[in-house]
């Protein structure tokens, strides 16, 4: 198929998807692989390159909108940067080796949707105490080798940072596989696990995700000037297609958080996860 003739749904599918994705801290790359393998039909590790280069296109929209409301917590950003940095060279790795395969990696993709599923779902219903009357500019405590500390809205917040950096680790080592920044399984996560507030988070979770993409971009590069052979490199075109929607949702999305329902976008996401995994298991039958 012509690039000309799927470039408008790549588009108009990266606006949608980073819209909604973006005001609970996620980019949406983890939708637009599948629909890329759904559109190209292929499943070479350069979709999970393009994905990437779609995160660094489209994320800093949103980082920027989330700066200019003084939302972003440094503190909690760089911790989540900590671990998934070093977990995603090894998903890299996996995803050049064990998960080269169409099938393979067909069926870890779908794996992670679902996966990602299941999280959202564990993390309905969690309310963020104390947002009612304070300020939605948050507020650094303290940050410790053991603690981070912080006040959001009407509450305090005590994650532990040897946990989140754990964390944040498992879901780098995921997110180099699949091609994603991450954030689609740390949101919930951080949500369920840690108690922490969806608006706050949002902000922290997309910058490690821009971060994530940046360094697993220049790896790919690496790796393809040691073997020139490995087809790795991102799709310019279609990456640059997802990028002009990915900008454009991702802003209006980060603009429009406040103003949305948490638990409607949450179950949005669910709803689009499970049919794009149900969609990828379809097409191995």
């Amino acid at each position: 198929m012509d690039f000309a003739a799927y470039a408008p749904l790549l588009i108009a599918a990266a606006f949608f998807i980073s819209l909604v994705c973006s005001t609970v801290g996620v980019s949406g790359a983890f939708l637009l692989l599948p629909l890329q393998v759904l559109v190209l039909n292929s499943t070479s590790p350069a979709l999970s390159s393009t994905n990437q280069l779609f995160n660094i296109l489209a994320t800093p929209a949103g980082i920027l909108r989330f700066l200019k409301e003084g939302r972003m917590l440094w503190s909690l950003a760089l911790v989540l940067c900590a671990g998934t940095l070093p977990g995603l060279f090894l998903g890299l790795y996996l995803r050049t080796s064990l998960l080269a395969g169409a099938r393979s990696f067909t069926l870890f993709a779908a794996a992670v949707l679902l996966f990602t599923g299941f999280s959202l779902w564990r993390a309905k219903g969690k309310k963020c105490p104390g947002m009612g009357t304070g300020s939605m500019i948050p507020r650094v405590l303290s940050c410790t080798r053991k603690r981070l500390t912080f006040v959001y809205g009407d509450a305090t917040y005590a994650p532990s940072v040897p946990a989140l950096v754990l964390l944040s680790l498992g879901v780098g080592i995921v997110g180099g596989a699949y091609g994603i920044g991450g954030g689609a399984i740390m949101s919930p996560f951080l949500v369920s696990l840690f108690g922490l507030p969806v608006h706050e988070l949002s902000a922290a979770t997309l910058f490690s995700t821009f971060m994530t993409a940046v360094a697993s971009t220049m790896a790919s590069l690496v790796l393809h000037a040691l073997d020139p052979n490995l087809n790795i490199l991102p799709d310019l075109k279609v990456g640059l297609a997802l990028g002009l929607g990915g900008m454009a949702g991702m802003y209006c999305g980060a603009r429009l958080q406040k103003r949305l329902s948490q638990d409607f976008l949450r179950r949005l996401l669910l709803v689009l996860v499970v049919l794009a995994a149900l969609t990828l298991l379809l097409r191995l039958a």
